[in-house]
């Protein structure tokens, strides 16, 4: 469940971050941001798609 925590949270900021350099036309912030992004936001849904929400067996 902690995993599940810590995924979602930093999914946020980078979602955050792409938002941000969007705005200030930062290419690459944009890749990197739009990269962890798109890494940490797969590790959220898969997490919560295998593990459940709580950590259930």
């Amino acid at each position: 469940m902690g995993f599940v925590i810590i995924t979602a949270l930093v999914t946020l900021l980078a979602l955050f971050a792409t938002i941000s350099s969007l705005k200030n036309k930062n290419l690459l912030g944009v890749l990197f941001a739009g990269g962890s992004l798109a890494v940490f936001g797969w590790f959220t849904v898969m997490t919560v798609l295998h593990s459940g929400y709580p950590g259930g067996h």
